[in-house]
């Protein structure tokens, strides 16, 4: 019987991905919320470099990175696929969460900074938007088209906290 923990803490996005994953295959996991403050053994064993969560540990074996724990949950559990079947259509998939990977951290600097830095993350933060709606989604539903991928689950974090960045953006450009 697989045993399946997930090490995670309520403010990441990147455990939501992996919690939504696991939802969505309906894999039965054990959740365990982590003090970031005070990091448990487990994770410090289970990520030693890194120290960060969220970790996976499938049958005693530990996966890090949220990207990589999602490929490893799709792999491990084929059932309810996460990635598209066409190989094109994956690779198109990897080049928009590898896009997120690396334009989302600007979203962040918008909570994170002050003056001419926060407008510049206000700027690549809705560049970014623009860039996701009028290049990824289009008239699509989700990423895939009518079905979650997991490139909607790289995504999710920027759903979360849309509203906040709409208002934080509106109170910036009317200041």
């Amino acid at each position: 019987m697989d045993e399946v923990k997930l090490l995670g803490a309520w403010p990441s996005p990147f455990s939501y991905r992996v919690i939504w994953a696991l939802k969505l295959k309906s894999i039965p996991y054990e959740y365990i919320e982590e003090d970031l403050s005070n990091k448990s053994s487990l994770l410090l064993q289970s990520n030693p470099l890194y120290n960060k969560i969220p970790v996976l540990v499938h049958d005693g074996k530990p996966v890090c990175e949220s990207t990589i724990i999602l490929e490893y949950i799709e792999e491990v559990w084929p059932q309810r696929p996460l990635m598209l079947t066409d190989p094109y259509e994956r690779t198109v998939a990897r080049f928009w969460i590898k896009f997120v990977e690396e334009k989302g951290p600007a979203m962040w600097m918008v909570f994170r900074s002050s003056g001419e830095e926060q407008e510049k993350a206000v700027f690549d933060t809705l560049q970014m938007l623009e860039t996701i709606e009028h290049c990824a989604i289009g008239e699509n539903k989700f990423f895939g088209g009518e079905e979650i991928s997991m490139v909607d689950l790289a995504f999710g974090q920027l759903a979360h906290w849309l509203g906040v960045i709409e208002n934080v953006t509106y109170m910036l450009a009317n200041s």
